[in-house]
């Protein structure tokens, strides 16, 4: 099908709303679809009300009784997810870098990062160190500014550098890394193997991304998905496939999906912090949002019996402790 030049025009916001009413979007406070609108966007907004649209989707007509309000629900969802799966990705975050220092810099000095024998691919090692320095250079964290008054050094040792860098920084110098004793302790660490370690902070890193951005999360289709392991070292989950596809009518992974990520997010905070309650809170979200589809960020059927989730547990201590 040939490509034709973009030239709808912009719709007023009143126009923005009789075009979703004209489609079958039921607005029963038009003043407050307004204020939406108006705050944040009819694109924005679009994503959230995408799943009420029936097929064909291209025709734009909503199914019955689809409403204004029931959308934006689902986008207070969205943004109370994000928020919650950011504030999870962080605690990771901080614990890789004190596993990464701690390993190397025990094993190859402070300035380990700087040893291109240490790394697979030397363009790469070198753009890490042009990225550090400009990180470095940019950092107005007064132990960084008081390294630059008392040293010359063009970057500080591991334990600074590595707690400035960003996470998607941090994650290419883990991935450029030889393969070895050091870079397996890392991983081992987490009850991982080198490459599902690597693909795993790479797709959280593409999460966190997401979030920083304000997109949206919850049904999205991943298109950074993480390594499925084979075997763990931990207790993982052991169904990894959707019986079927809402496109294709097969079976997919689950790591296309954001249940895939919470069951990393657990998996790792089983580690770092085994009396974590990253299950009771998304327990608590969703009963605040009961409108939400599980089965839309790719929980399948079967998933509270997963031992990693153990979500009849939850249920039961959310009934002993409910006001």
């Amino acid at each position: 099908m040939p490509r034709t030049a973009y030239s709808k025009p912009a719709k007023t916001y009143s126009e923005q709303v009789g075009q979703l009413e004209s489609r079958g979007l039921k607005i029963e406070n038009k003043r407050k679809a307004l204020h939406l609108l108006e705050n944040l966007s009819y694109y924005r907004l679009s994503g959230y009300w995408y799943p009420m649209l029936g097929e064909p989707k291209k025709d734009h007509v909503f199914k019955p009784n689809s409403t204004f309000e029931r959308s934006f629900k689902i986008y207070c969802f969205d943004r109370e997810f994000r928020k919650f799966i950011m504030s999870e990705i962080e605690k990771i975050e901080v614990a890789v870098r004190a596993q990464m220092i701690y390993t190397y810099s025990h094993a190859h000095g402070a300035f380990w990062f700087k040893d291109v024998q240490l790394f697979q691919n030397g363009h790469k090692h070198q753009k890490s160190i042009e990225r550090f320095k400009k990180e470095f250079d940019d950092s107005k964290e007064q132990f960084i500014i008081q390294f630059k008054n008392n040293y010359n050094n063009q970057l500080p040792p591991s334990w600074m550098l590595l707690e400035i860098v960003s996470f998607g920084s941090l994650s290419t110098l883990f991935s450029n890394l030889r393969p070895g004793l050091n870079k397996r302790a890392v991983a081992n660490y987490f009850g991982l193997d080198e490459a599902t370690f690597e693909s795993w902070l790479h797709s959280l890193v593409y999460v966190r991304n997401i979030c920083a951005h304000h997109s949206r999360l919850w049904n999205r289709s991943l298109a950074i998905q993480p390594v499925l392991p084979i075997v763990t070292q931990n207790k993982w989950l052991g169904k990894t496939r959707l019986p079927n596809h809402t496109i294709t009518g097969n079976s997919v992974h689950v790591n296309s999906k954001t249940y895939c990520t919470l069951s990393i997010l657990i998996y790792f905070l089983n580690t770092i912090n085994p009396n974590h309650s990253i299950k009771e809170r998304l327990y608590a979200l969703l009963r605040k949002y009961p409108m939400i589809d599980v089965g839309a960020m790719g929980f399948p059927d079967g998933w509270k019996n997963e031992v990693i989730w153990g979500w009849n547990k939850i249920e039961k201590w959310h009934h002993r402790n409910k006001p």
